[in-house]
C-alpha cells in the first residue's frame, strides 16, 4: 500500500521559515510528479507547488519567490522549503504524487501537516 508521510509543519511567526518533507513508500518514486497542496480552515484545497519528474518546478503566484519544491528521488523524498512566510499561509499542507500513464491516473496523498503563522 502506497503511503506518503509529510512532516516538518508547526507553528512559526510571520516572517519565518519551516521545510516539509514527504517521504512516499513508492519503488517507482522518480517518475510520479510531486505536488504540495494546502487547505485554510473554511477554504477549498489549493495547489501550492510542482516538481516534474524531470525537476521542472511551478508555483501558485501566492508563494512565488517565497516557497521552493525540491526532490530527492534517491531517498524518495520531496520538500517544501517555505520562507517569509505570512499568517495566510496557514493551512494544512497535503504532499500528492501523481503518475498519468493512460488509460490510468496513479493519484496518492498523504495525511498532512499543520503549518500555522502566527502574526
Amino acid at each position: 500500500q502506497v503511503q506518503l508521510v509529510e512532516s516538518g509543519g508547526g507553528l512559526v511567526q510571520a516572517g519565518g521559515s519551516l521545510r516539509l518533507s514527504c517521504a512516499a513508500s513508492l519503488s517507482t518514486f522518480s517518475i510520479y510528479a510531486m505536488n504540495w497542496y494546502r487547505q485554510a480552515p473554511g477554504k477549498e484545497r489549493e495547489w501550492v507547488a510542482n516538481i516534474n519528474r524531470g525537476g521542472s518546478t511551478n508555483y501558485a503566484d501566492s508563494v512565488k519567490g517565497r516557497f521552493t519544491i525540491s526532490r530527492d528521488n534517491a531517498k524518495c523524498t520531496v520538500y517544501l522549503q517555505m520562507n517569509s512566510l505570512k499568517p495566510e499561509d496557514t493551512a494544512v499542507y497535503y504532499c500528492n504524487a501523481n503518475w498519468v500513464f493512460a488509460p490510468t491516473t496513479y493519484d496518492y496523498w498523504g495525511q498532512g501537516t499543520q503549518v500555522t503563522v502566527s502574526s
